[in-house]
């Protein structure tokens, strides 16, 4: 009974050996598995094998959403993938970049990056939630683009020196809209104040959109705006455009005098937009979409329809494209430091 009982004892045990060397072979293969993604990375010459997003960190119908919308569409075109276009709006932009910069680094959620959100806010916000430099890999510059003032067709100016005379006559009646602190909306009007001496309270939103539709309601007095964006409302009349922020006119509003010409001598503010992808992600599948980008805005239909609606095309190589964000980023922190400018 007693060697029964050892062989049944020691059979048990052996069984019971098996099953957990058998279970430790299971997990090592779901380890495996698991790990298999990060370790097979997607080669540039398989990408895209999926749908891309890109992120718009504004409303729609702004300028970031007409570009990203283009692109998205070319880029669709070119890889035979849907390109998705997401709006993702707030805190300046701040909101739908951090998005990317939490995003997987493998290039299928790239970001419609602006001069707000990758030169301004480092300065502007106390708290940031991302690195606009350490957090992402540049892939091309889009387009610049002036900004344009603009005023309800009902407003009792018609032209800059107007305004500037209506402000100083009536100090702290005058309101402005932005698209969001910390935009080149934002710190447009808040470098006319600086320069003008005229008192302004500035009227936040989130996009483009609500802020031109206040505009042509009466409920705020002026906005700074791109061109793209506002460019139908003056052709149209329901806004009166009185002076571009850029350092010459524009082909498309020639009758528009700038603002140095108004008589603000240096007021320049040129807003740019360019794509970008989560820092990390292969260097093989950026040149790739770098590839794509430039082809696609070289192209004579995309190059039109980037000059009509007032914009500037941009296309640069992903290290041109860093070194001009480093660039603007010192700059604006001294436009934002001389401005005043501030968000808690």
């Amino acid at each position: 009974m007693k060697q029964a009982f050892r062989y049944g004892r020691n059979n048990l045990m052996a069984k019971a050996h098996l099953k957990y060397a058998g279970a430790v072979a299971g997990l090592a293969c779901l380890t495996l598995l698991g790990a298999a993604p990060m370790a097979w990375a997607e080669s540039a010459a398989n990408y895209p094998s999926r749908n891309i997003s890109i992120i718009v960190p504004f409303t729609p119908a702004g300028t970031t959403d007409i570009l990203a919308r283009m692109m998205g569409a070319k880029l669709s075109e070119r890889f035979g993938r849907t390109v998705v276009i997401e709006n993702r709006p707030g805190a300046g932009g701040s909101t739908g970049s951090n998005v990317v910069a939490k995003a997987a680094p493998d290039g299928y959620t790239l970001l419609m990056g602006t001069i707000s959100t990758h030169a301004i806010n480092t300065s502007l916000y106390k708290n940031m939630p991302y690195n606009a430099i350490k957090d992402f890999a540049p892939i091309s510059r889009i387009a610049n683009v002036p900004n344009l003032l603009v005023v309800n067709k009902n407003a009792p100016y018609s032209t800059f020196a107007e305004l500037v005379a209506f402000g100083k006559a009536n100090p702290g009646k005058l309101t402005f809209g932005s698209s969001g602190s910390g935009t080149t909306l934002h710190l447009s009007g808040e470098l006319f104040k600086q320069m003008t001496g005229i008192e302004m309270t500035h009227i936040p939103y989130k996009g483009s959109s609500p802020a031109v539709s206040d505009l042509i309601g009466g409920q705020i007095s002026l906005l700074f705006d791109n061109i793209p964006t506002v460019l139908p409302q003056v052709k149209s009349g329901n806004l009166k455009g009185l002076a571009t922020t850029a350092a010459t006119r524009n082909r498309e509003l020639p009758d528009i005098p700038t603002v140095s010409e108004s008589g603000l001598t240096g007021f320049l503010v040129m807003s740019w937009f360019g794509l970008l992808a989560p820092a990390g992600t292969p260097a093989d599948i950026i040149e790739k979409l770098n590839l794509a980008v430039v082809e696609i805005i070289k192209t004579p239909d995309v190059q039109a329809r980037i000059l009509a609606i007032g914009s500037e095309p941009s296309p640069e190589t992903p290290a041109q494209f860093a070194a001009f964000i480093q660039a603007e980023t010192t700059k604006w922190a001294e436009v934002v430091k001389k401005s005043g400018a501030s968000v808690d």
